[in-house]
């Protein structure tokens, strides 16, 4: 099958800010390119529903990316923050970030390996040890541009690299919102949910609740740890095998006669299909099956995840484009 991933829309899609609970500007990029005439509402928490109708199928893309979030300005001038979401430290030492609304250019510092002795020459250093440079001299010229509250976010760097891969922040999870903005604009009619702050709980099972659909089909991204040294089930699952279908994660235990169909749908129709091998990570199926829909999740593999440097390949996105459509066919049928 042809691939339907657009990259361009893909790269401006990443590059916008989105921490948990500052959707807005993802939001809007998606509401500027809803099929014309597509009936949506906005939710108290956020979500984007369009086709709010009582449909018998849901399927949904969370728009938040993991990031930080401002907590205190020293005398220095320098930006204290806290994470927003799940993130590791070694991910993010030295990296470039955009600070606030007005995205002011700040770098991640950390003391030089120069001045360090021993055991803190390897080590990742402690979160209290960690700062965001932003260029100000002093703690009044840093207040001039930078508030506690403020958002940070990763600065963008999309790069193609490879036959089909493609490395960016923040692919978790725009990549799905994507593969559902693209599902939407060929079946129009498609009940779907752009949802809020899955990084930090999850927000969606409100529209659940709304919208009490039989079934929903979760559009995400997760860990691929195809990486050297590591063999067996500790991959995880691999880039270029296809869509992963997980029977359980870390949040859901996936209805196994709805796990078992889609893969036979993915093997029946020829489109590579995977599942894990580790039982780890979660999504919003754990928020929508808490609101008592019955949920099956169809990701996209990625290396790197929650980090400036999301690694995925575009061929597995197409597979989650086209095991998704199918299995909506499906369950709509019914």
């Amino acid at each position: 099958m042809s691939n339907i991933i657009n990259l361009q829309e893909l790269q401006e899609l990443c590059a916008l800010p989105g921490i948990s609970g500052r959707e807005n500007a993802v939001r809007d990029w998606i509401i500027a390119r809803l099929p014309a005439g597509a009936p949506y509402e906005i939710d108290p928490l956020g979500n984007l529903i369009v086709n709010p109708a009582r449909v018998n199928v849901l399927l949904c893309a969370h728009m938040d990316e993991v990031g930080f979030i401002v907590t205190h300005i020293t005398e220095d001038g320098f930006v204290k923050f806290a994470h927003v979401g799940g993130i590791s430290r070694a991910a993010y030492l030295g990296r470039r970030v955009f600070v606030g609304e007005n995205r002011l250019p700040g770098v991640v510092g950390v003391t030089p390996i120069h001045l360090l002795d021993g055991e803190a020459r390897t080590a990742i250093p402690k979160q209290e040890a960690l700062y965001i440079d932003i260029g100000a001299e002093n703690r009044a010229q840093a207040e001039a541009h930078v508030s506690p509250g403020d958002y940070v976010t990763f600065a963008p760097d999309f790069v193609s690299f490879g036959d089909d891969q493609i490395c960016a922040k923040a692919i978790d999870d725009r990549i799905g919102c994507l593969i559902l903005l693209t599902l939407l604009r060929k079946y129009p009619g498609m009940c779907a949910v752009f949802s809020t702050r899955e990084e930090v709980g999850g927000a969606v099972a409100s529209a659940a609740r709304a919208l009490r659909p039989d079934y929903a089909i979760v559009l995400e991204t997760t860990t691929a740890v195809d990486l050297p040294g590591v063999s067996g089930t500790e991959r995880v699952c691999a880039l270029g095998a296809g869509a992963v279908v997980p029977f359980m994660d870390g949040g859901t235990v996936y209805p196994f006669d709805l796990y078992q169909r889609t893969m036979e749908i993915a093997k029946e129709s020829g489109i590579p299909a995977q599942t894990k091998t580790l039982i780890a990570g979660g999504n919003d199926a754990r928020s929508i099956t808490a609101a008592g829909v019955p949920s099956i999740a169809i990701s996209v593999p990625c290396r790197n995840l929650h980090s400036p440097s999301v690694v995925m390949q575009t061929s597995d996105a197409q597979a989650v484009y086209d095991l998704a459509a199918l299995v909506w066919k499906e369950l709509t049928a019914q």
